[in-house]
C-alpha cells in the first residue's frame, strides 16, 4: 500500500517505454500484507510467467524478504542505480525491490532502467556463485 503511487507512476512509465507490466500487487493504499503479494510475484517469477519483476513497498526490504522465500528468486533492495547494476550483472537479480518512502519517482525510474537494460554477465565465477545459492535453496527445503 506505502509504494501504490510510485507503482502507478513507474507502470505508465514503463508502458509507454514499450514494456508489458504485469501487476501483482494491490492498486489501494490502505494497509496490507506485502507479504502476499511478495510470494505472488516470486512465484511468478520462479514459473517463469514473468522475466524480471519490480517489488515495491515503503522501504522495499518487507517485499524483498518476501520474494527472497520464493526458490529461484533473487531479490535485490536497492536505493540507486549503481547497485541495480551491479544486482544484475553479478547476481543475475530477477527482481529489484525499492523503498517508495526512500526514493523518489525520477531515482526509482532509473533504478529500473538500469535494472532492466543491464544484462548479466555470465562469467564463471558468478556463475558458480549464484549455483551455490540455488544448492543452499535446495538444501533448506
Amino acid at each position: 500500500h506505502a509504494g501504490t503511487a510510485l507503482k502507478w507512476e513507474l507502470k505508465e512509465y514503463l508502458e509507454n517505454k514499450g514494456y508489458e507490466v504485469i501487476n501483482y500487487g494491490t492498486d489501494s493504499t490502505t494497509a496490507s500484507d506485502y507479504p502476499l503479494q511478495g510470494e505472488i510475484l516470486g512465484n511468478a517469477i520462479r514459473d517463469k510467467e514473468v522475466e524480471l519483476g519490480i517489488a515495491i513497498c515503503g522501504t522495499g526490504l518487507g517485499i524483498g524478504y518476501a520474494c527472497n522465500k520464493v526458490n529461484g528468486v533473487r531479490a535485490a533492495c536497492v536505493s540507486e542505480a549503481s547497485s541495480a547494476r551491479l544486482s544484475r550483472f553479478h547476481n543475475n537479480a530477477n527482481i529489484v525491490s525499492i523503498g517508495a518512502r526512500i526514493v523518489g519517482t525520477e531515482l526509482a525510474k532509473d533504478i529500473v532502467d538500469t535494472f532492466l537494460e543491464t544484462p548479466f554477465s555470465n562469467e564463471e565465477r558468478h556463475i558458480r556463485r549464484i549455483d551455490m545459492i540455488t544448492e543452499i535453496e535446495k538444501r533448506q527445503k
